[in-house]
């Protein structure tokens, strides 16, 4: 029998970034709240210092501070047709456990989605007709708008302390910044990072070609900073260890060095952690959500936390199973059409190059997580797509992050894959190449979904997420045209040899490609096509709101971050709202 708790206004489950923001705006509005984290605790002292934050091994082969997957996972197929398998080791993509979640292990590059993003649907048909939209692709606008978030937007810039160069201020085109960014209301908190030789070389590369290139938008903060709230934050030494780590410095924004101190500050934030959620319960009529059941991972006794609202601020992955387990929302039919929970899952497609060389040495173990410099002339709707057979676009940064011994083992082509000259290929090339990526955005299709596996269940005998996904025909056509875009600016460069990858022919799940999932619980103005109204709040239960990018109708060419984190700021003030005044906010 699971021991009933005594109510508060608030229960959020799972406390990353969005659990991480809405504690503390809801705390500091006096708000009683309840953080459930199924993983463990921990701060940058002790969990993130020197030396063992460094060990490659622990963190980035064997994924200390990832999801555990003999407790919980995922099934995967291409399509229905198949057989989904569970996902026994962790590839494509790294959910993180323990309090901050993938906020901890991210390299840290913040984007504002382009305006365009938020509004694909509209805004392709308007220009290039209902002809352009790829057959089965459901993409539709998200119901809100790049103007209504960009206060929010602004608002995750300050807290994290994000440097950068802005591109367009108030509608004036800034020089050194990216020129194709929607109108900010102000600068960055904060200078840009440095140059890396292999950025300047693909900065100058990108210019005599008539690109725009400029520096990456950071969270790996580079100076001392105070954050509108007080926090304080170190500056970037530029270590190398970003992705899949913790920072030591206290120079890497994460909910631990933002958010959460001003959480426990105001008193009125509790977090529990490895309390792992089951289930929402709902009122006989389906139409409240009463409270939270979870099971204390510590001593295996269960727990029901009622509340006034409860909040969804998991990974996309978990957000939609516990939708689905829950009941709330009609389940997604990929034969009919019908149903929105598990509907518009989507990813992120990459194309990279390679370049290798014999006249430049880098130094590559030197680099931060968001340490590059990019160009947006290929992403969203920034060029004419007439005649190219597919919509969107993507990023297209050279990036150093730092090149770690186990995994950074690059070699030309035509090396032998082991023995005496592989060892020496690795050991002569190490210094001497460096890559560029495109970042596309996927589309969502018919076929494309996720939805509870009717085989294999969790350690607590809970049927798993099942995800049914692969490549479209407009990634592909995105991929072979970014190759081209890629070969001309590696050309351009002068290396002595480059590799092309382009999009396999299917997507797989095995080797690592981005953390980037998205959809399956997606906003919107329609409830026939949506989760959630503009306000994250569930068109079904109006006292759950699911925060996150499980509310992305489709995937754009950029990290999610920036947008999730004004997603959450922006949800906030609809959860305050509805506390103040329940019912639906639409």
């Amino acid at each position: 029998m699971a021991k009933r708790l005594k109510p508060v206004d608030v229960v959020l489950v799972g406390v990353g970034w969005t659990g991480g923001i809405l504690a503390k705006e809801l705390a500091q509005a006096g708000y009683r709240v309840v953080g459930l984290e199924r993983g463990h605790y921990r701060d940058t002292i002790p969990d993130f210092q020197l030396p063992w934050i460094h060990d490659e091994l622990r963190y980035a082969v064997r994924y200390e501070l990832m999801q555990d997957l003999s407790r919980e996972t995922i099934t995967f197929r291409n399509n229905r047709n198949q057989t989904a398998r569970p996902m026994r080791v962790l590839g494509s993509f790294l959910p993180g456990e323990g309090l901050g979640g993938a906020g901890v292990h991210w390299n840290g590059v913040t984007w504002r989605f382009l305006p365009y993003d938020f509004e694909m649907r509209t805004k392709t048909l308007e220009r290039y007709g209902p002809s352009a939209i790829p057959e089965g692709s459901t993409i539709q606008d998200w119901g809100i708008t790049y103007e209504e978030l960009e206060p929010y937007y602004d608002k995750f810039e300050y807290t994290c302390g994000i440097a950068g160069k802005a591109g367009n201020l108030k509608g004036v085109i800034q020089p050194g910044g990216n020129p194709f960014e929607g109108p900010r209301n102000r600068e960055y908190p904060n200078p840009p990072m440095k140059t890396s030789y292999a950025g300047h070389l693909f900065r100058q590369a990108a210019q005599e070609l008539g690109y725009h290139p400029f520096p990456q938008p950071s969270a790996n903060v580079t100076q001392p900073y105070t954050n509108p709230d007080g926090v304080q934050l170190g500056a970037c030494v530029y270590c190398g260890y970003c992705e899949r780590f913790g920072c030591e410095v206290n120079a890497k924004a994460s909910p631990q060095t933002t958010v959460l101190p001003v959480a426990f500050r105001t008193g009125n934030f509790e977090l529990r952690t490895e309390a792992y959620v089951t289930r929402i319960n709902l009122s006989p009529d389906k139409r409240q959500a009463v409270s939270v059941s979870y099971v204390d991972l510590k001593t295996g006794e269960e727990y029901e936390q009622p509340a006034e609202v409860i909040c969804l601020t998991s990974y996309v992955l978990n957000n939609v199973r516990l939708l689905l387990l829950s009941g709330i929302g009609k389940p997604y039919d990929p034969v009919t059409g019908q149903g929105v929970v598990g509907r518009n899952y989507a990813y992120q497609a990459f194309t990279s190059v390679v370049l290798f060389f014999e006249d430049k040495v880098f130094n590559p173990f030197m680099g931060a997580g968001a340490l590059g410099v990019s160009i947006d002339d290929f992403n969203g709707d920034n060029f004419d797509h007439g005649g190219l057979g597919f919509i969107g676009g993507g990023n297209i940064a050279c990036s150093t992050t730092g090149a770690r011994p186990i995994q950074s083992l690059r070699v030309p082509p035509g090396t032998p894959r082991w023995g005496a000259e592989w060892k020496k290929a690795v050991a002569r090339y190490y210094q001497r190449n460096f890559s560029i990526s495109f970042q596309g955005g996927v589309l969502p299709y018919r076929t494309n979904y996720l939805d509870l596996d009717p085989t294999y269940k969790d350690a607590f005998g809970l049927p798993l997420l099942r995800m049914t996904f692969d490549w479209g025909p407009n990634e592909h056509r995105a991929s072979q045209f970014a190759a081209q875009v890629l070969e001309r600016i590696a050309r351009a460069i002068g290396p002595k040899t480059y590799v092309i990858n382009r999009l396999s022919e299917h997507y797989s799940i095995v080797p690592y490609q981005s953390t980037h999932n998205t959809g399956g619980a997606v906003m919107g103005s329609d409830p026939s096509t949506s989760v959630v109204n503009k306000y994250l709040q569930s068109w079904d239960v109006p006292n759950v709101f699911v925060v996150g990018a499980s509310a992305f109708p489709q995937n754009a060419g950029y990290n999610p971050t920036g947008t999730v984190g004004a997603l959450a700021f922006w949800a906030a003030d609809a959860v305050k709202r509805y506390l103040q005044r329940p019912g639906p906010l639409v």
